[in-house]
Order: structure tokens, then sequence, then C-alpha cells
């Protein structure tokens, strides 16, 4: 995937000057040599500058690290630590920031060697709020150097997808499908988060289509459609017209990304797309998503944020799905009751018409899009791939925008069961414990649209502290039984 953020992370000990330099020194180093020995090495990046006590040290240390590429950053205490230097550190720094310290190594050590880097801890929480800056702490944020090695590597993910958010256009094609104001939110919070935004119109799209006709990249296209779909195949005749489609989509995002690295796409695709183009494009866009290009549906431009998102965390492909009907009580009797202890209201189907990468599913073929046939001729609603969802562990989340310019996101982990859909689209049967709570509290009670994006793992810890750093203060999850939510009738 060439569309995601590769990050060196920079680590910088910081000491307070009362205490001995050389814990800091000593204490980076066995964290650096901890990490080289647990993870990849070339994603961390050591400053020289032996500590940073003053406000001039931490100037020679930015230079350093900015001069090294790191695109994030560590502060770590290896004592106390200076609250001034350490925190205009992390405001000064052009990336996300994480804040670890150091834990007592031994008890013979107390007297000379104690750095006091729990209580220092603390007065940098302080002085970082007093900055208004922004820095990430993990949950235990004071550890060993092992432990402090596993905090790096935990924050790479969640700088992944914040310098990638820094660094994003979203190209959308509208305007959005007549009765969907549910996927319509205000663009306000997308220049909140740093996220250029390009609006076009469908026409605008047409009209490079066509430019596209007889493109001399088609037939290669179209071959390496063939090798994917295999016995799939079923719709030969459409693949040169869908070929032409995801060559200009792709020539669009390098027309237009300007001078944003990364891109996702908001698409239309229907009711006028099918008869004007000819086919729908839901295989064009299952394939840009697995070149790691998010493309949501239905001009859904918060759904292809969370996507994209999700694609930084992962380093997969996700997919956009609708929430979209329940499991019937025959397939819940034969098939999961008993095999499994979710409860029928813990389970639904997520679908979409076919939007998903093969790579995630469990077996695929091009078809029709059936919804759309009831109303339009079967042959304009060509491109769709249909099969259900490999079985294994999800994520279902979402960053959204309300009507009032606040962003609000939900997180639930869960998994896609080994059971027949007996359906069409692309679908799959999910489990997430407490979904019907989950369903009415957060999902309905905050307005949430009816997609969802879907990472193929559980990537919960790391989407939450995403969205705390990007300082979304409601963030739904599904709530364990004996956790009640706040408009939870008590008495129900």
């Amino acid at each position: 995937m060439n569309n995601l953020p590769v990050v060196k992370v920079g680590i910088v000990a910081v000491s307070r000057d009362c205490f001995p330099e050389s814990l800091s020194v000593d204490r980076r180093k066995a964290v650096v040599k901890a990490y080289g020995e647990k993870y990849d090495s070339a994603n961390l990046y050591e400053c020289p500058i032996c500590i940073v006590e003053s406000e001039l040290h931490m100037v020679q240390a930015l230079e350093d690290v900015k001069a090294a590429g790191c695109n994030a950053l560590v502060v770590y205490l290896g004592n106390f630590g200076p609250e001034i230097a350490e925190t205009l550190l992390a405001k000064h720094f052009d990336g996300p920031v994480m804040f670890i310290a150091a834990a007592e190594e031994r008890g013979d050590g107390l007297t000379q060697g104690r750095g006091d880097a729990y209580c220092g801890m603390l007065n940098a929480s302080y002085n970082l709020k007093l900055r208004n800056v922004k820095a990430y702490i993990p949950e235990n944020p004071v550890g060993t150097a092992g432990e402090c090695a596993d905090r790096i590597e935990e924050f790479l993910p969640i700088a992944r997808a914040l310098v990638g958010l820094s660094q994003l256009k979203i190209i959308s094609f509208g305007p959005r499908p007549l009765n969907f104001l549910a996927c319509n939110a205000p663009i306000k919070q997308l220049y909140n988060l740093g996220v250029e935004i390009e609006e076009n119109s469908e026409l605008d799209l047409f009209e490079a289509f066509k430019k596209h006709q007889g493109d001399p990249k088609i037939p290669d296209v179209v071959k390496d459609m063939e090798a994917e779909l295999g016995e799939g195949n079923l719709k030969p005749e459409i693949l040169p017209k869908l070929a032409q489609y995801e060559l200009t989509l792709l020539d669009w995002v390098e027309a237009h990304r300007g001078y944003r690295k990364y891109v996702a796409i908001a698409g239309k695709c229907w009711p006028a797309f099918q008869t004007q183009f000819g086919f729908v494009p839901c295989y064009v866009n299952s394939r840009l998503t697995g070149m790691g290009i998010p493309v949501s549906c239905e001009v859904d431009i918060y759904g292809a944020l969370s996507e994209f998102i999700g694609t930084c965390i992962s380093q997969n492909a996700v997919t956009l799905l609708d929430i979209n009907n329940t499991v019937p009580g025959d397939i819940y009797e034969e098939d999961i009751r008993g095999n499994w202890s979710y409860g029928q209201g813990d389970t639904f189907m997520g679908f979409h018409c076919g939007n998903t990468s093969s790579k995630k599913l469990s077996f695929c073929a091009m078809k029709y899009q059936m919804i759309m046939a009831r109303s339009l001729p079967e042959e304009v609603t060509q491109g769709t791939l249909e099969g259900d969802i490999k079985p294994g562990d999800i994520t279902f989340f979402r960053l959204q925008s309300t009507a009032d310019c606040r962003l609000r996101a939900y997180v639930a982990q869960g998994e896609v069961l080994p059971v027949a859909t007996r359906s069409f689209g692309s679908i799959g049967i999910f489990a997430i414990p407490e979904m019907g709570r989950f369903y009415r509290h957060v999902l309905i009670e905050k307005n949430f649209p009816h997609h969802g994006a879907v990472a193929f793992g559980h990537f919960g810890k790391a989407l939450y502290e995403v969205f705390k750093y990007l300082g979304v203060e409601d963030i739904g999850f599904n709530q364990p039984k004996g956790m009640r939510y706040p408009g939870e009738n008590p008495f129900a």
C-alpha cells in the first residue's frame, strides 16, 4: 500500500538539572536496546543529544530529530524531567508526540539512583494542559526499559494515523443521493482535523471517464481483474468499462492530490451513475480500497475518513458496510446457538453492494446489483463484487461530525462468524458482545448513520487513542453487562 505514511519515531531523553544526567542517558539507551531486541529498530531513532535540561537543549533536540526525518516523537522522562523544556519540545515538534517515563529498577538504587519520573509525569501532564499541547500518554506511561519499548511499538499505528490525517485530502463526487441525509455532515470538522477536501460534481467525473475511452492501459487492467476474479469472473463483458473507470479515478487522484501525500475518495454510485456510466462502481471501489486508497459509497465523506484511519492503523484493507439487517431466528438456532456464547441480539449482518476487497472475502463473483436492478435494466447494474466476508476478528468504528459540528466516534470489537449468509452483496454475519444495547444507546441515541467502517482485526485500543488525541470527547463503545449507558432505562 503506497497511500500510507511510514513512521519514524525519534526518542529524546529529558532530565531535571538537579538529578543525575546518567539516569536519563542510561535509561534511554536501555529502552532503545530493548526495542531493537523485540521490534524493528529501523522504526526508532535515538537522538544523540545527551539529555534535554533547558530550552536551548530542546531546540538542539528538535533540530536533530527533524534532520533525521522523524515524523513522530517520544519524550522520555529518565528522571523527574524539566517540565518547561519537555512540554516545549512537544509544542514545537510538527507531529504526534508520546510521553513515557522510567520506572525505578532496583531497591539498592533508591538513594543516588532514584529518578522520580513517576512524579515528574504528573507535572508534565499539567504543563501540557497549561500550554494546550496535545500529547499521547498511554494507559501505563511509567515502565521498565522493556515495557517502554512496548509502549513505543503501540504508539506506531496511532502515530501513523495522525501523520496520515495531517496530510490527507478527501476527494468527493456528489451530490449525495436523495434520502441519504444520514451520510451528510458539515465539513468544518475536516478542516479542524487538518484534512483537506475537494468536492466535485459527478458530471466532472463523467467527463474524465469519457476522456479515458480507448486508454491503452485498459487491457492490462482487465487482465489484472481477470486474474483476481478467477472463476468468479461472471461478467467479462463489463471489465473494459470497469478498467476505464479505475484508470479515471487513479489519474484523478494524481492530478488532484495537490500538496497532500494521501488521498481517500467519497464516491457517487447511484441513482444516475448506472444509466450514464453503464455499470456500478462497486468492484472498482473494492480494488482501490485494496490498494490502500479507501473509497466510500454514497458520497460518505466521514465514512472515507474513517476508512483511511483504519487503513493507517491496520496497514491493511478495510471496508465500509451498512449495519444492515438482523440475523433470522432459524439461522441463529441452526448455526450459532451452542457454537458461540452470543445471543441473537449480539448478531447482525453487515452488508454493502460489493465494495469489499476480494482479499477479505471467502469467495467472490462479479454480478449485477440486485437492489438497483429492481428499478433499472439489469445490464446497467453490472459491476458489483459479491461474496461472504471472511470469518475472523473485526473492529467496527466510525468518526463522525454531528449536524452542529461536534465530533463523535464509536469503537466496537467483535468477529465475523464462519456462518453462510444465504444472501447477496459483500456481506457477513457479525457478532459483537452486547450489540443490541450498543445499537440502541450509541448508534441510535447518538444519531450515527448506517455506514460503519470495518478493520479486519482487533484495533480498538489504537482507534480509541487516535480519537482521544483528535479531541473527540464522546467515544461510544459496546459496554458490557452491568455497565449502564447514560440513557439506558434501569428498569428495562
